[in-house]
């Protein structure tokens, strides 16, 4: 078996081991010149998509019946009551990793990254924000690499990347085992502290100047993320982030209609990655393993 970091319970510790294989994992999909050591980093819920990835990604498996109604259903009533708290659950978290780890183990990473490649198809691709959309594009247009940084299973967060012509993506890492999920995570979910780690990790490894990266994002979860880079935006942000921005003189950019409650369905954060987030970055995790 090949694990990349020893298991640790330590939160830091943990977030840190999130980060690192988040930017293991991640390859660019696109040539980068000629602004090399510049980048943008993008939270994917509610701040490139509608809604949360991993919920639009379970109603394809409940679609398949790989997934039940009834299970979805009360991923979409924890999620609701996230919203409107504003606060994450810790333990229903963990319940929802655990489940969704139990889920994917013993299953072949093909599987899963042909599920995300069909359902992104079907159910995400409508979703996207024309306007953060934009956005990305006018980093790439400037010759900066921009890339993907979610709680969302890499291989799913690779494949919204790769379908938008951006440069990568930064997910939550899960273990393989000769082409199968053993179950468990390298680290924690890619959520918080480990975003901004993976993050550090990805302008090391990239030779990025973090001063001239720009970074964007709905949640003020994200601070640790928003705050690494020289250049934090405000997306479409919940009001503990927009009142953050505002006092900070940070961009603030909103592509939401009136709708704003009905349209923003799910939260984005650990409470999405947790769903699946034994859903493995295994493609990515292969092509590193040989170099």
């Amino acid at each position: 078996m090949r694990r990349l970091w020893p298991w640790s319970d330590d939160d830091e510790v943990a977030d840190e081991l999130a980060g690192e294989a988040a930017a293991a994992a991640a390859a660019p999909d696109t040539p980068i010149d000629p602004d090399p050591n510049a980048a943008a980093f993008f939270d994917v819920d509610n701040t490139l998509i509608r809604g949360a990835s991993i919920y639009h990604f379970a109603r394809g498996l409940a679609a398949r019946k790989l997934f039940t109604f009834h299970d979805l259903a009360m991923f979409a009533l924890g999620q609701a009551s996230f919203r409107v708290r504003g606060a994450e659950n810790a333990e229903h978290i963990s319940t929802a990793r655990e489940a969704a780890l139990a889920f994917v183990a013993g299953r072949r990473v093909e599987e899963l990254v042909s599920l995300c490649e069909e359902i992104y198809d079907e159910k995400m691709a409508d979703r996207i924000w024309h306007g953060t959309r934009a956005l990305a594009l006018k980093h790439l247009d400037a010759g900066q690499q921009v890339w993907l940084v979610t709680a969302t299973p890499v291989e799913l967060a690779r494949i919204i990347s790769h379908r938008l012509g951006l440069t990568g993506a930064l997910g939550t890492v899960a273990e393989t085992e000769d082409g199968v999920y053993t179950g468990r995570l390298v680290g924690h979910l890619l959520h918080g502290p480990a975003k901004a780690g993976a993050v550090r990790a990805l302008a090391r490894n990239e030779g990025l100047d973090l001063a001239r990266c720009s970074a964007y994002s709905d949640s003020y979860n994200d601070l640790p993320m928003l705050t690494t880079v020289g250049h934090p935006h405000a997306v479409n942000p919940d009001g503990d982030l927009r009142d953050h921005a505002r006092d900070h003189d940070w961009p603030v950019h909103d592509f939401r209609t009136g709708r704003k409650v009905t349209m923003v369905a799910l939260p984005a954060a650990a409470g999405t990655g947790a769903l699946v987030g034994g859903v493995a970055a295994g493609v990515a995790l292969r092509r590193h393993h040989r170099r």
